[in-house]
């Protein structure tokens, strides 16, 4: 089925080539591994929205693609030629670059076959990779721009350094983890002042090699008379200042703080405010470097060790403390993330910020749900300038080129340049590469052929809605904003709608270390795609986290069984009739209708409002949940087993029944289609139809509710099911037929015109029913059901067989007053009550309230069987 569709060329937006751009931007999958159900929500997301747009008439275009993951891309490859007893370093640039592109090729091939049994419509002849020539073209050019117009900088400054991955991250690629460890207190001597000491607390001890300052409040009454003054620093021996910065906190310890500017990001502001040197005492390994002293070539955890022991032999150790605090881990490997000093390129973020903020503020860019607003506002606005460089071999080169000859630096647009342009010496790239999520940024605008002037790049951006998850707010979204608005003038889109994480059923992240990872395609192979979007969609809401289990792609599974089996009943009546159709399908049924017709197609015409409605807001959850339960609560339970009847009437009765059912089962199937695309596609095409498939099939448009019809068939479907009720409470056998008089105070034509359907809804005796409009006048023993403005009596005397129903309500009344008993006697007990968890105290809270609502229940009813006897 989808690769008719593929084939037909429905994919594409050229199949409204009148219709007005809507256009999605796929989030690119990173080629490091399969898809999980993190992307099956974003697809099953999308494609609702841009199979709805296309049935809307739009030019509906989904742009495919993927990411080369930069980092992590490389990582996952690494750890594959380690298990042939190889280092990239082994293979070298070239050859390990070309190892990743193998690898690389391989899987997106298979992301693809993903993304397309859960059938995504996205339009695969514009599938796009991040390092195709023309998003790397892009890139040098956004590069060049920003580099010329001075918004992009080499320079030394502190960044986040993972020692494992030898390569800077930006603060979003650092994760912080708590960890238990211990706050060592440090005593530095003040120089020329024997028996004086300033105590100092830091959680990485080792740093102290690396100190150039202690710094103090400046109000700091203590430490007055030693600012400007030298200490000793431990170990080394080395001289440092006692300096003032109003930036320490002097009721926190002992009031004075360590200053390491190389290796502490508050440490590098005090030390740039007071012009203090910044010693590096770590090298891109990890180990310790000569400015470390004794220490020289040990990793960061055994050198903590030795320093602790040399300072505790020395006297300078005073203190040791438990303590919990975060430290920042790489996002990619886990490693301990390591604060250092480096030259890197970065981006000036103040100018690129300014409008991006503007718009969020102006309401120009709109976020759903709306409280991420604030929390995208909040990043911006305290947006440090982001380094960009990373020291990886796989991912976009840094477009910089150094003269070997004369030292001129080149910054070029071109992928290769042979020689110096002004003096023709040798030339060498710069060996970084670009963090992933610049080339990302650009992706609403390089994926339409930028920085050419296509046809599809003006026609197509920007794009309408950018749908993703909240957790790639900054990494990702306000990237493509910022990058949209100083590159292409205008923002990439008008709205960005946040998912949150798919979990499992006890709320836990799904990891493979925890064995909790769903893999989508296993899931569609046993519930099939329509069954996991459909519960993925209507499970979530925008920007909350969802917990998914195999029972609720189970439900829907079941629902789709409804709706299956409904198609099948709905064809044996309509292949007895010739069905009237109308342009778009199945003709909407006229004429003197049946209640039940009426009702059914009003609240047909409801639901599509309603959907509508809810599409235009953005919850589609609340949608799909609408529509299922008007498939199979309204239609499915009701409107077939009313229709049922009539079915067995006359050829007038058949072909209404069978045109209501064409109708609203065909539009019902429309409405459906972008929650479940091939099982709406396989009913719609059973059904009587105008046109090739649904999936291009015109949006329907909702006719005009009929209260009337609506109030009238609940008031019967009410009646119907207190009856039922009544008959289960008093144990009458499900298919035997009991009498029943109704009396209406409005309007008794209702039931009369419908009481072939309330027989058989309600199994009541056709010979014995009476309709009439005057007062109940119930005898003993009757029941009497009360509705809205209907009253029902049940004369039971006799149906019955009293002493039968007495011994076995006796029976339940006793099961009820033990598990009473039981529930009584634990919330009896004080203990439990304070140490047991509140939901298990609850359970029980509960356990009573039924118990006692079920006593009440078995006691009326053998009331009622006493004035029976």
């Amino acid at each position: 089925m989808y690769q008719r569709w593929k084939d037909a060329g429905y994919f594409a937006p050229e199949i409204n080539p009148d219709g007005e751009p809507f256009v999605i931007v796929m989030p690119p999958p990173n080629v490091t591994g399969e898809l999980h159900v993190g992307h099956a929500l974003f697809v099953s997301l999308q494609d609702l929205m841009i199979r709805w747009r296309r049935m809307s008439g739009d030019a509906a275009l989904w742009t495919p693609g993927a990411d080369h993951a930069g980092i992590a891309g490389q990582w996952v490859v690494e750890r594959l030629i380690a298990q042939e007893g190889l280092t990239r370093h082994d293979l070298g640039r070239e050859a390990f670059v070309e190892r990743v592109w193998e690898y690389m090729d391989r899987l997106r091939y298979r992301i693809e076959e993903q993304t397309s049994i859960l059938g995504a419509s996205c339009d695969w002849n514009r599938y796009t990779f991040t390092m195709d020539a023309g998003p790397s073209r892009a890139v040098r050019t956004v590069f060049k721009h920003l580099f010329d117009k001075g918004l992009i900088y080499r320079g030394s400054r502190l960044i986040s350094w993972c020692p494992r991955c030898m390569t800077a991250l930006s603060d979003l690629e650092v994760v912080h983890k708590e960890v238990e460890s211990h706050l060592w207190s440090l005593a530095y001597p003040v120089d020329g002042e024997p028996g004086r000491s300033i105590v100092v607390a830091t959680t990485r001890p080792e740093t102290m090699l690396g100190d150039t300052a202690v710094a103090v409040h400046p109000d700091d009454e203590r430490y007055q008379d030693l600012i400007g003054k030298s200490l000793i620093l431990p170990i080394l021996g080395r001289l440092i200042p006692v300096v003032a910065d109003e930036a320490v906190d002097r009721e926190f310890g002992s009031g004075a703080v360590k200053v390491t500017p190389a290796h502490d990001p508050n440490d590098f502001e005090i030390g740039k405010r007071h012009d203090l040197p910044a010693i590096v005492i770590l090298n891109p390994d990890g180990t310790l470097n000569a400015s470390a002293g004794p220490f020289e070539g040990m990793q960061i955890g055994p050198a903590r060790a030795a320093v602790v022991e040399r300072l505790e032999a020395d006297g300078a150790l005073v203190g040791i403390v438990p303590h919990s605090h975060a430290v920042g881990h790489c996002d990619r490997c886990g490693t301990v993330v390591q604060p250092t000093i480096s030259e890197q390129w970065f981006v000036s973020m103040d100018s690129l910020a300014a409008p991006a903020i503007e718009a969020a503020r102006s309401g120009e860019l709109q976020f759903v749900p709306e409280r991420f607003k604030g929390v995208y506002l909040n990043w911006m606005e305290n947006i440090h300038d982001w380094c960009i460089s990373r020291q990886l071999w796989w991912g976009h080169r840094i477009p910089v080129w150094y003269c070997q000859s004369c030292g001129e630096m080149i910054v070029t647009v071109e992928e290769h340049l042979e020689s110096c342009p002004s003096c023709g010496g040798l030339v060498e790239q710069d060996p970084d590469v670009l963090d992933t999520w610049f080339s990302s940024g650009l992706w609403p605008f390089s994926t339409l052929g930028w920085p050419d002037d296509t046809a599809d790049l003006r026609r197509y951006y920007p794009s309408d809605v950018m749908e993703t998850g909240y957790e790639i707010l900054f990494f990702w979204v306000a990237r493509m904003v910022f990058f949209g608005l100083e590159i292409m003038g205008e923002l990439p889109f008008h709205t960005v709608y946040l998912h949150g994480t798919v979990r499992d059923t006890d709320g836990l992240k799904m990891s493979k270390t925890k064995g909790n990872v769903l893999d989508p395609t296993e899931i569609t192979a046993t519930y099939g795609a329509d069954a996991l979007r459909f519960a993925l969609v209507t499970q979530g809401s925008p920007g909350l986290d969802m917990r998914l289990s195999m029972t609720l792609v189970e439900s829907s599974r079941n629902f789709i069984n409804k709706m299956w089996n409904a198609t099948r009943f709905a064809l044996r009546a309509i292949d007895e009739v010739a069905v009237e159709m109308a342009a778009d399908g199945p003709a909407r049924p006229t004429g003197d209708l049946a209640l039940a017709d009426r009702w059914i197609i009003s609240r047909l015409d409801s639901v599509t409002q309603n959907v509508d409605r809810l599409f235009g807001s953005y919850l589609f959850g609340e949608a799909g949940r609408q529509l299922r339960e008007f498939v199979w609560s309204e239609l499915c339970d009701w409107y077939i087993e009313a229709a049922k009847v009539r079915m067995r009437g006359t050829d007038a009765e058949k072909q209404q029944v069978a045109q209501t059912l064409a109708y609203v089962l065909e539009r019902s199937m429309r409405l459906l289609h972008p929650f479940m695309p091939f099982a709406t596609e396989a009913m719609w095409l059973s059904l009587p139809h105008q046109g090739e498939s649904v999936m291009v099939a015109s949006w329907p448009a909702p006719g005009t509710p009929d209260k009337e019809a609506e109030t009238d068939w609940n008031r019967l479907s009410d009646l119907v099911v207190k009856i039922r009720n009544a008959r289960a409470e008093t144990g009458i056998e499900a298919g035997k037929w009991i009498p029943a008089s109704i009396h209406a105070s409005t309007k008794p034509v209702v039931f009369a015109d419908s009481s072939r359907e309330l027989v058989a809804l309600a199994r009541l005796d056709a010979e014995a029913l009476e309709i009439t409009c005057g007062a109940a006048a119930p005898a003993d023993g009757d029941i009497v059901v009360v509705g809205e403005d209907v009253v029902a009596i049940l004369p039971l005397s006799g149906l019955v067989d009293v002493n039968e129903e007495r011994e076995r309500l006796q029976k339940d009344l006793e099961e009820a007053k033990l598990e009473k008993s039981r529930a009584e006697a634990q919330l009896g007990n004080a203990s439990f009550v304070e140490r047991a968890p509140a939901q298990v105290v609850q359970v029980q809270r509960d356990r009573l309230a039924g118990a006692i609502d079920k006593i009440a229940v078995l006691n009326a009813r053998l009331d009622e069987l006493a004035r029976l006897s």
